[in-house]
């Protein structure tokens, strides 16, 4: 099997040390380099190709989302997963204009942040569950208020996924609760984003637009 390709971004050799023994102990995953500033970065993706950089935001030199803006304007294909330690949403979805495929707090357990890296991969964006609950909680809500948007083909597991997403809680947590595995709810997880046409970056931020979570620049 061949392996996914990771490139370390952050200011911290400490950080970057930790990421390494904990990703390189994956089957699936091999680290490839290390860069501490976004202009790094750059020379690090243009002469190594990993498959996922992991990103962090503020920086010295540039920070990750300029950076993040370059890496995909030349490599399209490469997967950014922003890793950072700020919980902001404005944040989230300028990483996402910028080409990102997901935003992860530093503070996750160490099976989410394998998760991501391994979504981000497939082609999809990964959603954290606390900016999840934001999205789908007013989802619900237009549900509620009369407005036809959950699809019909929502499975009765993913609806109860839904739901406990709504709730707050961790893909750990719904697993517990539902006797499922993570890799389940994952699975459902994406199926649900999917079905509710929020399965890309463009599609999120056209969304957080719509309900005020970000504004427009003039």
């Amino acid at each position: 099997m061949e392996k996914i390709k990771l490139l370390l971004v952050d200011d911290h050799a400490v950080i970057r040390s930790g990421l390494r023994m904990l990703l390189e102990a994956q089957d699936d995953m091999t680290i490839v380099g290390e860069a501490d500033s976004g202009r790094t970065a750059l020379e690090k993706v243009r002469e190594l190709r990993p498959d996922v950089v992991l990103m962090d935001i503020k920086m010295a030199d540039m920070n990750g989302i300029t950076a993040t803006e370059t890496i995909k304007e030349e490599f399209p294909d490469i997967a950014v997963l922003a890793l950072t330690m700020y919980e902001d949403d404005q944040y989230f979805f300028e990483m996402l204009k910028a080409g990102a495929s997901g935003y992860i707090p530093k503070r996750a357990a160490p099976d989410e942040l394998v998760s991501a890296i391994r979504i981000v991969h497939q082609g999809d964006v990964f959603l954290y569950p606390s900016l999840a609950t934001r999205l789908v909680q007013d989802y619900l809500k237009r549900v509620e208020s009369g407005e036809q948007l959950i699809h019909d083909d929502l499975t009765p597991r993913e609806r109860e996924v839904l739901e406990l997403i709504a709730e707050g809680m961790t893909n750990a947590e719904i697993a517990q609760e539902l006797v499922i595995s993570t890799k389940t709810v994952d699975r459902h997880r994406e199926n649900i984003m999917r079905k509710l046409d929020l399965h890309s970056g463009i599609a999120l931020v056209k969304y957080a637009i719509k309900i005020g979570l970000i504004e427009l620049e003039d």
